[in-house]
């Protein structure tokens, strides 16, 4: 089980379980240790044709002595590389190790500007652990999904929480949501656009094609005025009168103005 905590789907078999239970199952990489996220469940119609992984056995004492050897492994071999990082002066950020469960290979998980070469590294890791190593190099937004954390809705990051891909984000997303565009209330902890911009977009989208564009001039009971704002959740939309004075309506009242004449 990783650090940050990626969700798989496997095959229970006959293995009766429970949230939280620790088992071991099988994966490309190999055996790995993992917890029981959600239990077990009947199977429906899948979307993918490859058959599920299986759950190899459950957890026993043997197991959890040698995550807790892999965790010491990790924690020390990332203390090493970084000081190898330093004495190399390579320009190259290490953020997370992860031991394979027999221990056979380590991976190290860094961000960096541009390309590294790290081939004197790898020997000396090589030396050091005398296991197989990956240096696998990263975006800062994977950096984060990684690390995790808590965002500025006071829950954990969506990357790192339920996120499986990362989807584009504009600056005109929030634009079109009547977002704040101060780069410090529309970032995630990565220093890049929010995920959650993506959320509701469409449905923003979808909502604004009723609305007349700003700077559109309507008619009104007041007489006519351009449109400022839109309110888009609650159907209203701010228009600036010919005499400086800004009033609030609800669209309907526009659109049934403009339907009569």
């Amino acid at each position: 089980m990783n650090s940050f905590g990626k969700v798989y789907d496997f095959d229970s078999g006959a293995f009766v379980l429970k949230g939280g239970d620790c088992v071991i199952v099988e994966t490309e990489q190999g055996l790995c240790f993992g917890a029981v996220a959600v239990p077990p469940e009947a199977c429906g119609e899948r979307l993918s044709d490859r058959p599920l992984k299986k759950v190899f056995r459950l957890a026993n004492e043997k197991d959890f002595t040698q995550r807790e050897k892999n965790l010491e492994k990790e924690k020390s071999a990332q203390a090493f590389c970084i000081q190898c990082i330093n004495n190399l002066k390579l320009k190259m950020n290490l953020f997370v190790v992860e031991s394979s469960f027999d221990g056979s290979k380590l991976t190290f998980f860094f961000t960096a500007e541009g390309r590294v070469d790290f081939r004197q590294l790898v020997k000396t890791l090589v030396n050091q652990f005398g296991v197989r190593i990956e240096m696998k190099q990263v975006g800062i937004r994977n950096q984060a999904k990684m690390t995790g954390g808590v965002g500025r809705c006071g829950r954990p990051i969506c990357c790192s929480l339920f996120m499986n891909t990362f989807e584009p984000i504009s600056i005109r997303m929030a634009k079109d949501q009547n977002l704040s565009l101060n780069p410090t209330k529309i970032s995630g902890l990565c220093g890049r656009l929010m995920c959650c911009l993506t959320y509701e977009y469409k449905t923003y989208r979808q909502l604004k094609k009723k609305f007349p564009k700003i700077g559109k001039t309507v008619d009104t009971a007041k007489g006519q005025g351009k449109v400022i704002r839109h309110n888009v959740i609650r159907d209203r939309l701010t228009i600036s009168m010919d005499d400086g004075q800004e009033i609030e309506l609800p669209l309907d009242d526009i659109i049934k103005k403009q339907e009569i004449e």
